[in-house]
């Protein structure tokens, strides 16, 4: 039975809260200069302000040369995580590193850094304490609780060998990459990843993605054949020309380890692709997570969940594999968001240069359009895409977008070219008619400024009740940029906890309802580009001081309702604790939309 098509026991939200559901008002943190009759706040309703250094973020990432590459290695840098890694409340930040060909000069840090929110716009650096000191190169990070002990876990990709954190719970982790079975058994160059529960028994599964097969013993040097040539440029050479690498599908057996089954569920069959982004979302509304997947220079992927254990690729035929031309394009990052507000999950993904991001609007029964020209997501055509999310950063209960540029050729600032290596990123506005504009410049120079963005995570960190985000910039410091809205739109913020489902409610569904406003959005691991969004769903709620219906869906099949909740707080909700609520646990039947 789809989701939204169910008869629905509501309840009230005053027996609901005293019984189930945690109200928390966190107050928000002071800053003289965010508010007042003299702040210069821009017209769209907040400016994204750069807090990093205030922050005590002090961390540098290295990936390849700073002047020039050799391979392609060396361009595609690294995720950056919110994750509340001690379960407080308080999104936490973990940035991922690179590596340099020639190795480090003394004193370089090059290490991953975990660092933690002291709650007053500020976070320390835990990494040691924490026992995630590695050096290598970092590609993508996403999390998920793997055991249902209430503290999720942290998975890291590698050119090399993957790694899996379990979280003790104590603010320390412990590296089982090899007795869970997900380190691999060679040097390969794993890129996205994501946690889902894709046969939905309460476990969290893993998805990972893989690049090319590389090794730099072999790799052509720059110039040496017309892949590595651009506009006239000798370049690191790829991905065209290398030999793809398949994604691999890992089963939670519920003892600690994993088992292999790309080649059962037929996701190997994708064999023949470059893997970047990933994302895991219910497309066709049937209550069973699909697989996106952005690829480089080669059509993406859709997987299709059978609800069988199998997955078959069908994003040629849904119409979300090419562009609208049916010309491939070169993807790098991918988000999902119901932009329109119609109850299915949108697509955006951001690709190469002279490529503009897509726009891929879901029309339901496994069909998409690509929105992207109509929809006015084509503005900015020269910039490398990578980062990038649905947002609502003014809380007006309609989606925005913000993704992150920056080229991977740092020979073009010797060129006479009118491209440059570093990129501004962008802004762009909904206009709430299935349209949108580029708001970038007025969202503030922390927006316009060039940069070489790479990962990009979205998260409340502050919890004031808008969305933060925190990005990782290839060979220079992070931008923890602050959302700071100036109206007087309300929100609310839910955590969800799972008890028949997985525990960190990945897969979840919520659909929020004010008036005859309706929004929808899940819980998901990973995304963006290479990087994982804080797990708490967000939604703006414009004028509305209340919402006036939170339908939940959970993994497992079973649905919780609240009703009447107040907005401007953040609810921690646990699965079917409802005692005057009936969860029945409703068969989901493949259906025919």
């Amino acid at each position: 039975m789809p989701r939204g098509s169910r008869f629905l026991l509501w309840v009230g939200i005053a027996a609901v809260l005293s019984l189930a559901v945690s109200a928390v008002r966190v107050p928000a943190i002071t800053d003289s200069k965010r508010t007042g009759p003299n702040s210069k706040v821009p017209d769209i309703g907040y400016h994204l302000t750069d807090v990093t250094t205030k922050a005590g973020l002090k961390f540098r990432n290295y990936f390849g040369g700073e002047t020039s590459k050799k391979y392609i290695l060396e361009t595609t840098g690294s995720g950056v995580a919110f994750f509340d890694y001690d379960a407080d409340g308080w999104p936490d930040i973990f940035l991922l590193n690179g590596s340099r060909l020639d190795g480090f000069l003394p004193r370089q840090d090059a290490t991953n850094h975990l660092f933690h929110n002291n709650r007053d716009g500020t976070f320390s650096d835990v990494t040691k304490k924490a026992g995630l000191v590695l050096e290598g190169w970092g590609q993508g990070v996403c999390i998920g609780d793997i055991d249902n002990d209430g503290y999720e876990d942290l998975f890291l990709t590698y050119w090399g060998q993957n790694v899996l954190y379990h979280n003790n719970g104590n603010g320390t982790f412990t590296d089982v990459s090899q007795k869970s079975g997900v380190a691999g058994k060679s040097r390969r160059w794993g890129t996205g990843c994501a946690f889902l529960d894709f046969d939905r028994d309460g476990r969290l599964d893993l998805f990972v993605t893989n690049y090319i097969v590389f090794d730099p013993k072999t790799a052509p040097d720059p110039g040496a054949n017309p892949y590595c040539v651009f506009l006239g440029i000798s370049v690191n050479c790829g991905p065209r020309g290398s030999k793809g690498e398949a994604p691999i599908l890992y089963h939670n057996n519920g003892d600690g380890t994993f088992a292999d089954v790309s080649e059962r569920s037929g996701v190997s069959r994708a064999n023949e692709r470059y893997g970047l982004g990933v994302l895991i979302g219910d497309f066709d509304n049937d209550g069973w997570p699909d697989i996106y997947i952005a690829n480089d220079t080669t059509p993406s992927v859709l997987f299709h969940n059978n609800q069988d254990g199998t997955f078959t690729d069908i994003a040629l035929i849904a119409g979300c594999a090419m562009d609208e031309n049916g010309r491939e394009q070169a993807g790098m990052g991918v988000t999902a968001g119901d932009y329109n507000c119609d109850g299915l999950l949108d697509i955006f993904k951001t690709n190469f240069s002279d490529e503009p991001p897509n726009l891929y609007r879901n029309l339901g029964r496994n069909q998409f359009t690509d929105d992207t020209f109509f929809a006015g997501t084509a503005v900015n055509r020269k910039w490398v895409g990578w980062g990038c999310g649905f947002f609502d950063p003014d809380d007006d209960g309609w989606l925005d977008i913000f993704y992150g540029n920056g080229h991977v050729y740092p020979e073009l600032d010797r060129a006479a070219l009118d491209i440059t290596f570093k990129e501004p990123r962008a802004v762009l506005r909904n206009l709430r008619n299935g349209k949108f504009e580029d708001a970038s410049a007025l969202a503030g120079s922390a927006v316009t400024e060039p940069s070489l963005s790479r990962g990009i995570a979205f998260g409340d960190f502050d919890n004031d009740g808008d969305v933060d985000l925190i990005i990782n910039n290839m060979n220079g410091p992070p931008s923890l940029l602050r959302t700071d809205r100036a109206n007087g739109n309300h929100w609310i913020k839910l955590r969800l906890i799972g008890v028949k489902s997985n525990r960190s409610g990945i897969g979840a569904r919520v659909r929020c309802t004010t008036g005859n406003h309706s929004q929808i959005d899940e819980v998901r691991s990973g995304g963006s580009y290479l990087s994982q969004n804080d797990l708490r769903l967000h939604f703006g709620l414009g004028s509305a001081t209340r919402v006036d219906t939170l339908e939940i869906d959970w993994p497992s099949g079973s649905v919780d309702v609240l009703k009447d909740v107040p907005s401007d707080r953040i609810l921690s909700v646990q699965e079917g604790s409802y005692p005057s609520l009936r969860n029945e646990i409703l068969p989901r039947k493949r259906t025919k939309q």
